[in-house]
């Protein structure tokens, strides 16, 4: 079936709360609205409020609520309406749902997911487009994962829902109104496996979220001026699968990533040391990273130059195939 991103993780979430009656959605304007971009639309109309809850604007106390929820046995799921105002949730986050597995010696466990659309290219006003997923992949104890299509959107969501360790699931926003098949009766990858989307020879793209599709659009283009890119979508940012990158550089030999959020303490930085460390003598040429640029996030008609497109990746491909 053919259905929107934004579809697909709602018939996700639908399939989630069908499954079992534990699961509860908590956000900010998510039920009588169906959230600002419409992912659990119609969901309060048919599992009732007790289930889909219109919480106040306090993104601390939703997901504090939902710490509490989670100890006694349910799986709620909190939607964080845009990534800038996740902050003031940060500390419950960070020093309470990821420590207490741990604190408990594994005795406890709180099977929280918190949905939180990501990214740029939407046009949106300051606090509404950011990339803060280095923060909770640094932090021990949080799942980090991110969809980039309609697919991946409605097995992923259902996967993150029914594990017992707390999930971060960013969307990215830009690509909710992306469509694509989704086989409705389909399990997916492993919810920490990344994927070869592109099959290629001369350098490896590593990708994830918005900038999958660039990438895809890079390896394309490269392939009409006789390259051919190997493009992967990470999926998991932490865990991060690195066993599938290392098994492509091995073969192309060269590793360009790129990610919205800046290049500086980013994902791509990791994921450039890691390989560097266990592909160095496959590695033709350095690895690069394409990304944001050092700054807050710029006003709505700067994103096109702020965000990495298909010709800054080939740039780097240039570069990297040039060495």
């Amino acid at each position: 079936m053919i259905t929107t991103f934004a579809a697909a993780l709602n018939a996700g979430l639908r399939r989630a709360m069908d499954d079992d009656p534990k699961v509860v959605l908590m956000g900010e304007d998510i039920g009588r609205l169906g959230g600002v971009f419409r992912v659990t639309d119609t969901l309060q109309k048919d599992f009732g409020n007790n289930r889909v809850i219109d919480t106040p604007l306090a993104e601390s106390g939703i997901v504090g609520t939902a710490f509490g929820m989670a100890l006694r046995g349910y799986r709620p799921v909190c939607e964080i309406q845009f990534d800038g105002f996740v902050y003031p949730a940060f500390d419950q986050i960070v020093s309470h749902v990821a420590k207490i597995h741990y604190r408990t010696q594994g005795k406890v466990v709180v099977p929280i997911t918190i949905r939180i659309p990501f990214g740029g290219g939407i046009g949106s006003v300051e606090h509404h487009s950011e990339s803060p997923e280095a923060y909770f992949a640094h932090t021990a104890g949080l799942r980090v994962v991110t969809p980039s299509n309609p697919a991946d959107g409605y097995s992923m969501i259902r996967q993150a829902i029914a594990l017992d360790d707390p999930v971060i699931f960013f969307e990215p926003k830009r690509r909710y109104w992306d469509k694509a098949e989704v086989d409705f009766d389909a399990e997916g990858l492993p919810l920490d496996r990344a994927r070869v989307c592109v099959n290629g020879d001369d350098a490896t793209v590593v990708a994830y979220g918005g900038t999958v599709a660039s990438a895809i659009t890079a390896a394309k283009v490269a392939a009409e001026e006789g390259h051919s890119l190997e493009v992967i979508d990470l999926r998991s940012l932490s865990p991060i699968d690195f066993d599938t990158i290392a098994a492509s550089v091995a073969k192309t030999g060269r590793l360009i990533v790129t990610h919205e959020a800046p290049v500086f303490a980013g994902l791509g930085a990791e994921i450039a040391a890691r390989i560097t460390e266990r592909c160095f003598y496959y590695l033709e040429a350095p690895v690069l990273r394409v990304g944001g640029f050092d700054i807050p996030y710029p006003p709505a008609k700067l994103e096109k130059h702020h965000l990495p497109d298909a010709d800054r990746i080939l740039a780097a491909v240039d570069r990297s195939l040039a060495a």
